[in-house]
Formats: structure tokens, C-alpha cells, sequence
């Protein structure tokens, strides 16, 4: 945070800007940045006990708890940091998207963001050309998809089938502000994001 705003002090930022929970197994949490938050009234859940979910697991459960079921039909989680480090951690973190498909979930890094779009609903994106865009991709998890229809990309699927091993949409171009897709099973959808620097321009 306190690079984003450079012309306030680090300290006055973090206090502003500080988490209202830290969960997760703590195995990489340096102990005077936990003390600095404990301090700030930040809660601590500590799960190191459990070593089979992740940390975003973990954290996503966390808000569910706490989350009413109304609510949750309006939240958007969005997971900053969650792509481009280790493979295994990127992998883990799709997972998750898996293990609550019922929930909108967004990973984003500097590059691209992904999120899951459950298999046999029509989804509508809504494309803002000066922050995401063009480059777009639609990828079958957890199985092939035996048929996928799209509308507002620069090749559009018509009833396709997509697997690995086999055709995936990689390198799609997203040509209108509003691109739809229907599948059959779920599809991770992924959209480049642009720099900051591209949107100035």
C-alpha cells in the first residue's frame, strides 16, 4: 500500500489501510510484521494445524462463516497476489475457485485475472476496454467440456468441444464490451489486464 500512495507516510498508510483478520498457517508471516498488526487490533487465526487446504482456503471459509446467505449471493472476493509466484501455489489457489464455484471469486495479478465460470449457466462479462483486454482465453477445468458457445470474441466457439490434450481457447481476442458463454462443464476465464501506464495512454 504505501507504494501506491508515495507522497503519505508508510506508517500513517499501514494504519489506515490495515486487515481486519490475518488467517492461515503462519509459516511465512515474519513475527514483527504479525506483532505490528496484533497491535493495530488486526485478529489473528492461527491454523497451522491444518495442513490439507490453503491458506486462501482457508480464508475464503473464514468469510463464508461470516457471511449470510444473502450476502453471499452479492460478494466478490478478490485475490490480489494469487498468480505469478510457484505453479504449485498458482494451481492451489484455481482450486479453490473449484472448491467454491458457487461463490464469485477473482484472482488477480499485474498481468491477467481468472475467475471460474460454472458450467451449464449463460455468462455475461461485461469487457471495460481501458483496464482489461484484449487478450482473453477460456480453459475447461476438471474435465473436457463437450460444448461451448460464445458471443463477442474474436473467434467465437460454436458448440466446441475443449480438453487438454486437445483444442483450448488460448490467445482469444475479446472484440465487444459484452462477451457471453454457455458450457457445458466449468471453464476458467482469463483476461489480460493492462498497465497502468497502457491506460494513460
Amino acid at each position: 500500500m504505501p507504494a501506491l500512495l508515495p507522497d503519505e507516510e508508510a506508517d500513517v498508510i499501514r494504519n489506515r489501510y490495515k486487515p481486519d483478520v490475518i488467517e492461515g498457517d503462519m509459516d511465512s508471516i515474519r513475527s514483527e510484521v504479525l506483532d505490528f498488526y496484533i497491535k493495530l487490533g488486526t485478529k489473528v487465526v492461527d491454523e497451522s494445524h491444518d495442513q490439507d487446504t490453503t491458506d486462501l482456503h482457508k480464508c475464503v471459509s473464514y468469510i463464508c462463516d461470516f457471511t449470510s446467505d444473502l450476502d453471499k449471493s452479492r460478494l466478490c472476493i478478490l485475490v490480489a497476489g494469487a498468480l505469478g509466484g510457484r505453479f504449485d501455489h498458482e494451481i492451489g489457489n484455481i482450486n479453490v475457485l473449484c472448491g467454491f464455484k458457487n461463490m464469485r471469486i477473482i484472482l488477480i495479478s499485474d498481468d491477467c485475472l481468472i475467475h471460474l465460470l460454472p458450467g451449464g449457466q449463460n455468462h455475461e462479462i461485461h469487457i471495460l476496454p481501458s483496464v482489461v483486454g484484449p487478450h482473453c482465453g477460456l480453459i475447461p477445468i476438471g474435465m473436457p467440456s463437450k460444448s461451448t458457445t460464445t458471443t463477442g470474441l474474436q473467434w467465437n466457439l460454436n458448440g466446441t468441444k475443449m480438453q487438454f490434450g486437445g483444442l483450448i481457447s488460448t490467445s482469444n481476442i475479446a472484440k465487444d464490451d459484452t462477451v457471453t458463454v454457455h458450457s457445458d462443464s466449468d471453464l476458467l476465464w482469463t483476461i489480460s489486464i493492462k498497465k497502468s501506464q497502457d491506460r494513460l495512454q
